[in-house]
Protein backbone atom coordinates (compact mmCIF):
# COMPACT_ATOMS: atom_id res chain seq x y z
CA UNK A 1 0.00 0.00 0.00
CA UNK A 2 1.25 3.45 -0.83
CA UNK A 3 2.17 5.47 2.26
CA UNK A 4 1.75 9.15 2.81
CA UNK A 5 3.70 11.39 5.11
CA UNK A 6 1.74 12.67 8.08
CA UNK A 7 1.19 16.45 7.99
CA UNK A 8 0.49 17.51 11.57
CA UNK A 9 -0.55 20.90 12.92
CA UNK A 10 2.04 21.03 15.71
CA UNK A 11 5.53 21.62 14.33
CA UNK A 12 8.44 19.46 15.51
CA UNK A 13 10.12 22.41 17.20
CA UNK A 14 7.17 22.74 19.59
CA UNK A 15 7.03 19.02 20.28
CA UNK A 16 10.81 18.81 20.72
CA UNK A 17 10.69 21.62 23.24
CA UNK A 18 7.93 19.82 25.16
CA UNK A 19 9.86 16.56 24.93
CA UNK A 20 12.60 18.20 27.03
CA UNK A 21 10.15 19.39 29.69
CA UNK A 22 10.95 18.68 33.32
CA UNK A 23 7.34 17.54 33.70
CA UNK A 24 7.38 13.76 33.02
CA UNK A 25 3.77 13.65 31.80
CA UNK A 26 4.27 16.45 29.26
CA UNK A 27 7.62 14.97 28.23
CA UNK A 28 6.13 11.52 27.59
CA UNK A 29 3.16 12.83 25.61
CA UNK A 30 5.37 15.05 23.46
CA UNK A 31 7.75 12.20 22.65
CA UNK A 32 4.84 10.04 21.57
CA UNK A 33 3.39 12.87 19.46
CA UNK A 34 6.80 13.32 17.83
CA UNK A 35 6.91 9.64 16.96
CA UNK A 36 3.45 9.87 15.41
CA UNK A 37 4.26 13.06 13.50
CA UNK A 38 7.44 11.58 12.05
CA UNK A 39 5.84 8.29 11.11
CA UNK A 40 3.72 6.95 8.32
CA UNK A 41 0.14 6.18 9.33
CA UNK A 42 -1.74 5.30 6.17
CA UNK A 43 -0.67 1.64 6.29
CA UNK A 44 -2.44 1.27 9.66
CA UNK A 45 -5.66 2.88 8.40
CA UNK A 46 -8.54 0.89 7.02
CA UNK A 47 -9.65 1.97 3.51
CA UNK A 48 -12.69 4.08 4.38
CA UNK A 49 -12.99 6.17 1.23
CA UNK A 50 -13.98 3.50 -1.25
CA UNK A 51 -14.11 3.97 -5.02
CA UNK A 52 -15.50 7.27 -6.23
CA UNK A 53 -17.64 7.60 -9.35
CA UNK A 54 -16.06 9.33 -12.33
CA UNK A 55 -18.25 12.34 -11.66
CA UNK A 56 -19.16 12.56 -7.99
CA UNK A 57 -22.22 14.63 -7.14
CA UNK A 58 -21.86 18.14 -5.85
CA UNK A 59 -22.30 18.52 -2.14
CA UNK A 60 -20.64 17.56 1.10
CA UNK A 61 -19.99 13.94 2.01
CA UNK A 62 -18.73 13.76 5.59
CA UNK A 63 -18.03 10.77 7.80
CA UNK A 64 -16.94 11.17 11.42
CA UNK A 65 -15.45 8.24 13.32
CA UNK A 66 -14.61 7.78 17.00
CA UNK A 67 -11.18 6.20 17.47
CA UNK A 68 -11.99 5.51 21.12
CA UNK A 69 -8.60 6.69 22.37
CA UNK A 70 -6.70 4.31 20.09
CA UNK A 71 -4.10 5.03 17.44
CA UNK A 72 -5.59 2.75 14.78
CA UNK A 73 -7.88 4.55 12.35
CA UNK A 74 -10.62 5.19 11.58
CA UNK A 75 -12.56 3.77 14.57
CA UNK A 76 -16.35 3.35 14.51
CA UNK A 77 -18.69 5.56 12.51
CA UNK A 78 -20.64 7.98 14.72
CA UNK A 79 -21.97 10.61 12.33
CA UNK A 80 -22.40 10.74 8.56
CA UNK A 81 -23.66 13.31 6.08
CA UNK A 82 -27.09 14.63 6.96
CA UNK A 83 -27.42 12.79 10.27
CA UNK A 84 -28.49 14.50 13.47
CA UNK A 85 -26.16 16.23 15.89
CA UNK A 86 -24.25 13.83 18.11
CA UNK A 87 -24.04 14.11 21.93
CA UNK A 88 -20.23 14.35 21.55
CA UNK A 89 -19.00 17.94 21.00
CA UNK A 90 -15.80 16.79 19.26
CA UNK A 91 -17.84 14.82 16.71
CA UNK A 92 -19.98 17.86 15.94
CA UNK A 93 -16.98 20.18 15.70
CA UNK A 94 -15.25 17.86 13.23
CA UNK A 95 -18.47 17.58 11.24
CA UNK A 96 -19.25 21.30 11.21
CA UNK A 97 -15.72 22.58 10.57
CA UNK A 98 -15.03 20.11 7.77
CA UNK A 99 -18.35 21.18 6.24
CA UNK A 100 -17.42 24.85 6.52
CA UNK A 101 -14.09 24.11 4.83
CA UNK A 102 -15.89 22.29 2.02
CA UNK A 103 -18.30 25.23 1.62
CA UNK A 104 -15.44 27.72 1.52
CA UNK A 105 -13.66 25.94 -1.33
CA UNK A 106 -16.94 25.32 -3.16
CA UNK A 107 -18.38 28.84 -2.90
CA UNK A 108 -15.19 30.87 -3.25
CA UNK A 109 -13.20 28.75 -5.72
CA UNK A 110 -15.81 26.42 -7.24
CA UNK A 111 -13.95 23.37 -5.94
CA UNK A 112 -15.84 20.12 -5.29
CA UNK A 113 -14.06 18.81 -2.18
CA UNK A 114 -10.33 18.22 -1.77
CA UNK A 115 -9.80 16.45 -5.08
CA UNK A 116 -12.39 18.55 -6.97
CA UNK A 117 -14.26 15.31 -7.67
CA UNK A 118 -16.39 15.00 -4.56
CA UNK A 119 -13.97 13.21 -2.23
CA UNK A 120 -15.52 12.12 1.05
CA UNK A 121 -14.24 14.08 4.05
CA UNK A 122 -13.31 11.46 6.63
CA UNK A 123 -12.36 12.40 10.19
CA UNK A 124 -11.52 10.48 13.34
CA UNK A 125 -11.90 12.11 16.75
CA UNK A 126 -10.59 11.01 20.15
CA UNK A 127 -7.47 9.59 18.54
CA UNK A 128 -4.98 8.23 21.04
CA UNK A 129 -1.29 7.51 20.97
CA UNK A 130 0.35 4.09 21.22
CA UNK A 131 0.10 4.28 25.01
CA UNK A 132 -3.66 4.78 24.82
CA UNK A 133 -3.50 8.40 25.98
CA UNK A 134 -5.15 11.30 24.11
CA UNK A 135 -3.02 12.40 21.17
CA UNK A 136 -1.62 15.91 21.50
CA UNK A 137 -1.89 16.76 17.82
CA UNK A 138 -4.07 16.74 14.71
CA UNK A 139 -2.97 15.49 11.31
CA UNK A 140 -3.84 14.65 7.71
CA UNK A 141 -2.47 11.24 6.67
CA UNK A 142 -3.20 11.33 2.95
CA UNK A 143 -6.66 9.80 3.29
CA UNK A 144 -8.34 11.35 6.30
CA UNK A 145 -8.15 13.72 9.24
CA UNK A 146 -7.29 12.64 12.80
CA UNK A 147 -7.79 14.71 15.95
CA UNK A 148 -6.47 14.23 19.45
CA UNK A 149 -7.97 15.67 22.61
CA UNK A 150 -4.79 17.31 23.91
CA UNK A 151 -3.30 17.15 27.37
CA UNK A 152 -5.65 19.64 29.05
CA UNK A 153 -2.69 21.62 30.38
CA UNK A 154 -1.20 23.21 27.26
CA UNK A 155 -3.44 21.95 24.49
CA UNK A 156 -7.19 21.50 24.36
CA UNK A 157 -9.05 19.25 21.93
CA UNK A 158 -7.94 19.95 18.38
CA UNK A 159 -11.45 19.90 16.87
CA UNK A 160 -12.13 23.24 18.58
CA UNK A 161 -10.28 25.19 15.89
CA UNK A 162 -11.77 25.90 12.46
CA UNK A 163 -8.46 27.23 11.17
CA UNK A 164 -6.66 24.05 12.29
CA UNK A 165 -9.19 21.88 10.46
CA UNK A 166 -9.04 24.17 7.41
CA UNK A 167 -5.23 23.96 7.51
CA UNK A 168 -5.13 20.18 7.61
CA UNK A 169 -7.79 19.69 4.94
CA UNK A 170 -5.86 22.10 2.73
CA UNK A 171 -2.99 19.62 2.82
CA UNK A 172 -5.45 17.37 1.05
CA UNK A 173 -6.22 20.06 -1.55
CA UNK A 174 -2.49 20.53 -2.09
CA UNK A 175 -1.96 16.82 -2.72
CA UNK A 176 -4.39 17.07 -5.67
CA UNK A 177 -2.92 20.31 -7.05
CA UNK A 178 0.74 21.37 -6.88
CA UNK A 179 1.63 18.47 -4.53
CA UNK A 180 4.53 20.46 -3.13
CA UNK A 181 7.44 18.30 -2.03
CA UNK A 182 7.54 18.25 1.78
CA UNK A 183 11.15 19.34 2.15
CA UNK A 184 13.00 22.66 2.24
CA UNK A 185 11.36 25.65 0.55
CA UNK A 186 8.71 23.64 -1.30
CA UNK A 187 7.78 22.06 2.04
CA UNK A 188 7.65 25.49 3.69
CA UNK A 189 5.29 26.57 0.91
CA UNK A 190 3.23 23.45 1.56
CA UNK A 191 2.79 24.56 5.17
CA UNK A 192 2.31 28.17 4.07
CA UNK A 193 -0.64 27.44 1.79
CA UNK A 194 -2.23 25.32 4.51
CA UNK A 195 -1.94 28.25 6.94
CA UNK A 196 -3.26 30.72 4.35
CA UNK A 197 -6.44 28.83 3.59
CA UNK A 198 -6.97 27.62 7.14
CA UNK A 199 -7.03 31.23 8.31
CA UNK A 200 -9.11 32.35 5.32
CA UNK A 201 -11.76 29.71 6.07
CA UNK A 202 -12.11 31.18 9.55
CA UNK A 203 -12.17 34.79 8.32
CA UNK A 204 -14.76 33.87 5.68
CA UNK A 205 -16.96 32.10 8.21
CA UNK A 206 -16.87 35.16 10.47
CA UNK A 207 -17.17 37.68 7.63
CA UNK A 208 -14.09 39.55 8.85
CA UNK A 209 -12.22 42.12 6.74
CA UNK A 210 -8.46 41.69 6.59
CA UNK A 211 -7.86 44.82 8.64
CA UNK A 212 -9.85 43.48 11.61
CA UNK A 213 -9.15 39.75 11.34
CA UNK A 214 -6.75 37.70 13.40
CA UNK A 215 -3.79 36.17 11.59
CA UNK A 216 -2.99 33.81 14.45
CA UNK A 217 -3.12 30.05 13.78
CA UNK A 218 -4.31 27.65 16.47
CA UNK A 219 -5.50 30.04 19.16
CA UNK A 220 -8.46 27.81 20.01
CA UNK A 221 -6.38 24.70 20.71
CA UNK A 222 -4.26 26.35 23.42
CA UNK A 223 -5.09 26.51 27.10
CA UNK A 224 -5.08 30.32 27.59
CA UNK A 225 -1.98 31.89 29.12
CA UNK A 226 -0.48 35.39 28.86
CA UNK A 227 2.66 33.96 27.23
CA UNK A 228 0.90 32.25 24.30
CA UNK A 229 -1.59 33.44 21.64
CA UNK A 230 -1.38 30.60 19.13
CA UNK A 231 1.10 28.27 17.46
CA UNK A 232 1.91 30.70 14.62
CA UNK A 233 1.23 34.33 13.72
CA UNK A 234 1.13 34.92 9.97
CA UNK A 235 1.33 38.68 10.25
CA UNK A 236 4.10 38.72 12.85
CA UNK A 237 6.05 35.46 12.68
CA UNK A 238 8.06 34.81 15.81
CA UNK A 239 5.52 36.32 18.23
CA UNK A 240 2.84 33.62 18.68
CA UNK A 241 4.34 32.59 22.03
CA UNK A 242 7.05 34.36 24.00
CA UNK A 243 8.90 33.13 27.08
CA UNK A 244 6.23 30.51 27.66
CA UNK A 245 7.24 28.12 30.46
CA UNK A 246 6.45 25.10 28.27
CA UNK A 247 6.69 26.31 24.65
CA UNK A 248 9.56 28.77 24.98
CA UNK A 249 9.62 31.52 22.33
CA UNK A 250 8.29 31.23 18.79
CA UNK A 251 11.33 30.66 16.51
CA UNK A 252 9.69 31.42 13.15
CA UNK A 253 11.65 33.87 10.94
CA UNK A 254 9.79 36.74 9.25
CA UNK A 255 12.48 37.59 6.68
CA UNK A 256 14.81 35.61 4.42
CA UNK A 257 17.84 37.06 6.22
CA UNK A 258 16.86 34.80 9.14
CA UNK A 259 16.06 31.76 6.98
CA UNK A 260 16.68 28.46 8.76
CA UNK A 261 19.24 26.36 6.87
CA UNK A 262 19.48 23.30 9.12
CA UNK A 263 18.19 19.77 8.58
CA UNK A 264 15.59 19.64 11.34
CA UNK A 265 11.89 19.88 10.49
CA UNK A 266 12.66 18.56 6.99
CA UNK A 267 14.73 21.60 6.30
CA UNK A 268 12.51 23.98 8.26
CA UNK A 269 9.14 23.41 6.59
CA UNK A 270 7.24 24.76 9.60
CA UNK A 271 9.87 27.31 10.56
CA UNK A 272 10.45 28.99 7.20
CA UNK A 273 6.75 29.06 6.31
CA UNK A 274 6.62 32.25 8.38
CA UNK A 275 8.36 34.13 5.55
CA UNK A 276 5.69 33.58 2.84
CA UNK A 277 3.01 33.74 5.54
CA UNK A 278 3.99 37.31 6.27
CA UNK A 279 4.05 38.14 2.56
CA UNK A 280 0.46 36.94 2.22
CA UNK A 281 -0.80 38.71 5.35
CA UNK A 282 0.83 41.95 4.19
CA UNK A 283 -0.71 41.60 0.73
CA UNK A 284 -4.17 41.03 2.20
CA UNK A 285 -4.01 43.92 4.65
CA UNK A 286 -2.57 46.31 2.04
CA UNK A 287 -5.39 45.47 -0.36
CA UNK A 288 -8.01 45.80 2.37
CA UNK A 289 -11.49 44.39 2.16
CA UNK A 290 -11.99 40.65 2.56
CA UNK A 291 -8.79 38.69 2.19
CA UNK A 292 -10.31 35.70 0.42
CA UNK A 293 -11.61 37.78 -2.49
CA UNK A 294 -8.41 39.07 -4.12
CA UNK A 295 -5.38 37.94 -2.15
CA UNK A 296 -6.94 34.52 -1.58
CA UNK A 297 -7.85 34.18 -5.25
CA UNK A 298 -4.30 35.03 -6.31
CA UNK A 299 -2.84 32.48 -3.90
CA UNK A 300 -5.34 29.77 -4.85
CA UNK A 301 -4.61 30.20 -8.55
CA UNK A 302 -0.91 30.13 -7.71
CA UNK A 303 -1.35 26.82 -5.92
CA UNK A 304 -2.78 25.37 -9.13
CA UNK A 305 0.24 26.48 -11.16
CA UNK A 306 3.31 25.87 -9.02
CA UNK A 307 5.71 23.04 -9.73
CA UNK A 308 6.01 20.48 -6.95
CA UNK A 309 9.55 21.66 -6.16
CA UNK A 310 8.74 25.38 -6.19
CA UNK A 311 10.72 27.69 -3.93
CA UNK A 312 9.89 31.09 -2.54
CA UNK A 313 11.05 32.97 -5.61
CA UNK A 314 8.92 30.90 -7.98
CA UNK A 315 5.91 31.39 -5.71
CA UNK A 316 6.53 35.14 -5.54
CA UNK A 317 6.84 35.43 -9.31
CA UNK A 318 3.66 33.45 -9.97
CA UNK A 319 1.65 35.48 -7.44
CA UNK A 320 3.00 38.69 -8.99
CA UNK A 321 2.05 37.57 -12.51
CA UNK A 322 -1.44 36.46 -11.46
CA UNK A 323 -2.02 39.64 -9.46
CA UNK A 324 -1.96 41.55 -12.76
CA UNK A 325 -5.38 40.05 -13.50
CA UNK A 326 -6.71 42.03 -10.53
CA UNK A 327 -5.17 45.36 -11.49
CA UNK A 328 -2.06 47.42 -10.89
CA UNK A 329 -2.87 48.08 -7.24
CA UNK A 330 -3.05 44.36 -6.48
CA UNK A 331 0.16 43.68 -8.36
CA UNK A 332 2.00 46.44 -6.51
CA UNK A 333 0.72 45.13 -3.17
CA UNK A 334 2.07 41.67 -4.00
CA UNK A 335 5.44 43.10 -5.08
CA UNK A 336 5.78 45.26 -1.97
CA UNK A 337 4.78 42.45 0.35
CA UNK A 338 7.33 40.00 -1.00
CA UNK A 339 9.97 42.76 -0.89
CA UNK A 340 9.15 43.29 2.80
CA UNK A 341 10.28 39.70 3.53
CA UNK A 342 13.38 40.02 1.35
CA UNK A 343 12.20 38.56 -1.97
CA UNK A 344 12.25 40.73 -5.10
CA UNK A 345 10.08 40.08 -8.14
Amino acid sequence: MKTNLVCSILPPYILERLARSTDPDIRRRARRALAEAEGYRLARSKPVLGPLPARAPKGKRRAIYDAGGKATLPGHLVRSEGSQMAPDVAVNEAYDHSGTTYDFYAKIFGRNSLDDEGMKLVSSVHVGDEDGEPLTNAYWNGAQMAYGDGDGRIFRRFTRSLDVIGHELTHGVESFTSNLLYQGQSGALNEHFADVFGVLVRQWKRGEPASEASWVVGEDILVPAPTRRGIRDMERPGTAFVNDPYLGTDPQPAHVKDYYTGKLDRGGVHLNSGIPNRAFALTATRLGGRAWEVAGRIWYDTLLQLSNVAGFLECARVTFRLAKLHGDVAQQAVRDSWAAVGISV
